[in-house]
């Protein structure tokens, strides 16, 4: 035990080591592109200036036509460098954030609690709602090159019907409750057994400390990535859609309506939840992050 202590410990130091790196790398990047956009701006303001001669004379001659042509195919090809450049430092995010997921994961197998992540037993439900709003709100954007369609698990695309959820993964998974009736929690994936197509995943919830062996089909990976609503609407439940949606302060999903979907990147979408209390068995709209609005696998209201 001591001995797997020192290699997880080893790996976390490991871990580190490569984060600071990347750190580097990514700064590096953000004054490329700094400077890619001072070099930048010498050319547009040549364009400006020519639109306006352009204005004052009220003609298009061939020389302003050509040298227009000329000033918009370099701009175009600056948009294009500074454009791969934070391509280039999204990834290194994304390496940033799987290396930290990587060293989480690690460290709680080791009972090394990091200093972003407090012990499951000591934490308050305060800091898990905390912890669950920051996830929502880091969630990336789904940026594809003209021409791309939004990938599975970016917003409302569901997952490939081979998909496994890593560990560390949250999913939304169904559970028999202590009354007996099933849920639908927020949990994270420990493990999958290829051999018995199940998952052990652990309940997110403190106060909860449990962990259930479920089949696939009662697991719902999250999405992956935000989608842009200016870009890929597609990628984006529909109003009056049914979906399972996390109930606000809470680490559970009950069915809901969309009663509107996001209009820019940062928006949640708007839900009515199913609620017999109401008249019209639906809750007032409320707020949830795209993070946490997924598919609902049961078509007919209860």
């Amino acid at each position: 035990m001591h001995f797997e202590h020192l290699i997880t410990t080893g790996n976390i130091m490991s871990a580190d080591t490569k984060i600071a790196e990347l750190l580097t790398e990514l700064h590096q990047l953000i004054k490329q592109t700094q400077e890619e956009r001072s070099r930048s701006e010498h050319n547009l303001l040549n364009i400006q200036k020519t639109h306006e001669r352009m204005q004052t004379e009220n003609k298009t001659s061939p020389y302003y036509r050509t040298k227009l042509r000329g000033l918009y195919t370099t701009a175009r090809a600056d948009a294009e460098a500074e454009c791969s450049i934070l391509r280039h430092a999204l990834d290194k995010i994304a390496e940033i954030k799987s290396l930290l997921e990587e060293r989480r994961i690690a460290a709680k197998m080791a009972g090394v609690n990091s200093d972003n992540d407090p012990p499951r037993k000591t934490m308050r439900r305060g800091v898990l709602m905390t912890l669950l709003q920051q996830s929502a709100m880091t969630l990336p954007l789904w940026i594809g090159k003209p021409g791309d369609s939004p990938p599975p698990l970016c917003g409302a695309m569901p997952a490939n019907s081979d998909y496994v959820a890593k560990q560390g993964d949250k999913v939304a998974a169904r559970v028999k409750a202590v009354d007996g009736d099933e849920q639908w929690i927020l949990a994270e994936v420990v493990s999958y057994s290829h051999s018995t197509n199940k998952y052990e995943v652990d309940d997110i919830d403190e106060e909860g400390k449990e962990r259930h062996t479920l089949s696939r089909r009662r697991i719902i990976p999250l999405p992956q990535w935000k989608a842009n609503p200016e870009t890929d609407p597609e990628a984006l439940f529909s109003k009056d859609q049914l979906v399972l949606a996390l109930y606000p302060q809470t680490t559970c999903f009950y069915r809901a309506l969309i009663h509107t979907h996001p209009h820019r990147p940062q928006d949640d979408y708007s839900v009515l939840f199913e609620d017999t209390s109401y008249a019209d068995g639906y809750s007032p709209p409320l707020n949830v992050a795209q993070r946490y609005v997924v598919a609902c696998k049961e078509n007919k209201k209860k």
